[in-house]
């Protein structure tokens, strides 16, 4: 390498605006969709025991898109109960999308709303000092193990908050797609060493594997228009390329070989 690559998370308007085009070119949002409406339901089913209120964790939210969809439904499956949702999520910005969403979303009186403006790891410190024993009924955390330094540890401290019939889901890259390949084979290039950027399902699977956890797997099909990506000094394709490999400005600081290497894996 020329110089050092750096994560495209330290640019927060540019992976905002990369995401974006990411989702644009790809079949995401689709694929998303289909399991929250189709799949999730079924499971939501079993959780709460018949409470009058449930207890919800969004771990890295976004900007609340996708959990505003897997509330409404919860709250179909369970109808009458109220919902304390606890949405946890680094970005000022996203963050601030979400609320506007909330402000301007009708029929949300019976979900309450705490925002913590904070990493995961920062809310669980938190939680351990005001040594809280509340329970949580459904915790959901969408492609955001990539950004801790211990998937592990965060799994294990989130499962300990889910009350009986409680549930977990965590959606991540497949170990078998294109991108676990991707970064399989440059792994010591473009992964962030402070952090599990490159985790795959493979990878939380051994994970539970070895701790005698069980799991349900579910496979989402997704897949995103690169072309772009080979046209020299296109702007729109050097920007889906950040997100693709999550390095800022990668074809001007990788090194031209680096470059032809990455965009034919």
């Amino acid at each position: 390498m020329a110089s050092p690559l750096k994560s495209l998370i330290y640019d927060d308007d540019r992976y905002q605006k990369s995401f974006k085009l990411f989702l644009e070119r790809s079949s995401e949002h689709q694929c998303m969709r289909d399991f929250i409406h189709n799949s999730l339901p079924d499971i939501l089913a079993s959780v709460g025991n018949r409470k009058s209120q449930l207890n919800v964790i969004g771990v890295g939210s976004g900007e609340g898109s996708y959990d505003l969809e897997m509330l409404s439904q919860l709250c179909q499956k369970h109808p009458g109960v109220l919902v304390d949702n606890e949405v946890v999520e680094p970005s000022s910005q996203r963050l601030n999308n979400y609320k506007v969403m909330v402000a301007q979303k009708p029929d949300l009186e019976h979900i309450t709303f705490t925002w913590n403006k904070m990493t995961a790891s920062e809310f669980e410190e938190q939680w351990r000092q005001k040594n809280i024993t509340e329970k949580a009924d459904f915790i959901h955390m969408l492609h955001m193990l990539y950004y801790v330094k211990d998937p592990g540890a965060t799994i294990s401290f989130f499962q300990s908050l889910l009350d009986k019939n409680g549930k977990l889901l965590i959606i991540l890259v497949s170990g078998e797609s294109g991108w676990g390949k991707l970064w399989r084979t440059f792994r010591s290039q473009l992964c962030n060493k402070g952090i599990n950027q490159c985790a795959t399902t493979a990878d939380i699977k051994s994970l539970l594997d070895a701790r005698g956890v069980p799991y349900q797997s579910y496979e989402l099909q997704a897949h995103v228009d690169i072309t772009e990506c080979f046209t020299e000094g296109d702007q729109t394709g050097e920007l889906l390329l950040d997100f693709l490999t999550e390095v800022l400005d990668f074809s001007r600081t990788a090194s031209p070989s680096s470059d032809r290497e990455f965009c034919g894996c």
